[in-house]
């Protein structure tokens, strides 16, 4: 069973690689936003044990996050 986990973890990043290797034309918030949700959507899986609601919330949270970065930044 936790060679099936450990499988399902690593097909999600492998797939969340790939297609933020599509992201070329987005902003650097649309491309944070993205990888937040991907690293956050990885963080709840492994958490929760796989959990479907771990999963989704981490990559909620994640999301979140991604789009918040760099948001008090000053411009001179």
């Amino acid at each position: 069973m936790k060679m099936i986990k450990k499988f399902i973890v690593s097909a999600a990043f492998l797939t969340i690689i790939l297609v933020l290797s599509g992201c070329s034309g987005m902003s650097t918030r649309d491309r944070n936003t993205a990888l937040g949700a991907g690293v956050g959507a990885v963080g709840g899986a492994v958490l929760t044990n796989g959990s479907t609601l771990g999963t989704i919330g981490g990559a909620a949270v994640g999301g979140v996050i991604g789009n918040q970065v760099g948001n008090g930044k000053r411009k001179k």
